[in-house]
């Protein structure tokens, strides 16, 4: 055949968690009975009030195309929160309402980034990170998130790092796949760094109302620049109010890069679905009883699955200060990430994700999800616990 795929689709390498997905599903659809810790999808249904939002919506005509940027009131609401919760309140200008946060990944990198230049990121992280840089020939440089100092993203490593090629700074905090949550100080220094350098500085801030841990607290590096300069600041509906199929997030910048992101998002996506805009605002805006309640249970959920994995022959695990995820090490049980995946899978049902999945320094390590009843996640436990005593 006279014609290929370009440089640009064969450098897509996509969630790899997806994969498993599949192949759990198809275990499931031949009879097997498996135990859910592979995907960050929260069990939890929407909350009521935020489904009727969307069907008053929908029989009120809100059908139609919407601003590309945005609906209006949703700008505004998104504007209060961020008053509210990072200490700023950002110009209309500087909102970009995204079909799916996770979108906004690939919007900052094209905008931002050329090829050839230099990407920090954070290693275990989010796939997407690795895979949108790639595909735009940028070149990822991996920070180590260490065991040793709780897997937080340490602002001196990211010194280290920098190069007169860096052009982006990706950070998440609380942070997928381990759950660390970065200090107060340290996001500081982030925020610093980003200036000291005149880089950009991409915050990943889609867990910012789980933490969990006793002294651990929220902080976002927006408070130096107030998105005005370099900060941009990604967050979405999917985690916090078991809103993943709706696909609707935000992205807070400077106006220059938010303009270009608006034509990028026009020219991919027309606009973010109107109806679920407005489900957004009640998310929002509404009675937080039920999101207040979905995080307290994940931090039950967490303090079960951590003794449990602590139980277990050969694992250790530290408890996470944040997010839906626990990042154990696996190593004591002479098996690969890889090995241990597939052997939880085969032989106890349970399924997981090996932490190279989310980068090279993931090795020794797998990654599981609180995303189960407590009873699934004690069942879960009993299962690999007896699988690897009868090894």
């Amino acid at each position: 055949m006279k014609y290929r795929l370009t440089k640009f689709a064969n450098s897509l390498d996509g969630q790899p968690m997806f994969k498993v997905l599949a192949k759990v599903k198809e275990l499931q659809r031949a009879g097997k009975d498996i135990v859910h810790f592979e995907i960050g999808d929260p069990d939890f249904d929407t909350p009521s009030n935020i489904v009727d939002a969307a069907v008053a919506a929908l029989r009120a005509g809100k059908t139609h195309y919407a601003p590309s940027g945005g609906i209006r009131e949703l700008k505004e609401a998104i504007q209060e929160t961020t008053a509210k919760t990072r200490g700023f309140s950002p110009s209309l200008e500087q909102i970009l309402v995204v079909p799916g946060v996770n979108i906004g990944i690939f919007y900052a990198v094209s905008c931002l980034v050329e090829p050839g230049d230099e990407v920090i990121v954070p290693d275990p992280g989010f796939p997407t990170y690795y895979s949108v840089i790639k595909a735009c020939g940028a070149v990822p440089v991996r920070v180590p998130l260490k065991e040793e100092k709780s897997f937080r993203m340490d602002p001196e490593d990211v010194r280290a790092a920098i190069t007169p090629k860096t052009r982006l700074i990706i950070m998440n905090s609380p942070q997928n796949p381990t759950g660390a949550v970065m200090a107060k100080e340290a996001v500081a220094q982030m925020a610093e760094l980003a200036k000291e350098h005149d880089v950009y500085l991409y915050s990943d801030e889609v867990y910012a109302r789980m933490c969990f841990a006793e002294g651990s607290e929220f902080s976002s590096p927006s408070f130096l620049d107030q998105c005005r300069e370099r900060v941009i600041v990604a967050n979405g509906f999917s985690k916090t109010f078991a809103m993943t199929g709706w696909r609707i997030g935000a992205l807070i910048g400077p106006e220059d890069v938010i303009a270009k992101m608006e034509l990028l998002l026009q020219t991919t996506s027309s606009c973010t679905n109107s109806f679920i805009q407005y489900a957004a605002i009640e998310a929002i805006k509404g009675d937080q009883g039920a999101v207040r309640a979905m995080v307290e249970e994940y931090r039950e959920r967490m303090r079960t699955l951590v003794d449990g994995l602590n139980d277990i022959k050969g694992v250790s695990c530290l408890a996470p200060a944040g997010a839906i995820y626990v990042f154990p090490n696996i190593s004591g049980t002479g098996m690969t990430s890889e090995e241990f995946a597939d052997f939880a899978l085969e032989k106890a049902g349970v399924a997981v994700l090996p932490g190279t999945n989310f980068g090279q320094y993931g090795a020794g390590y797998i990654r599981m999800c609180v995303v189960s009843s407590r009873e699934d996640i004690k069942k879960g436990i009993e299962r690999l616990k007896t699988a690897i005593e009868s090894r």
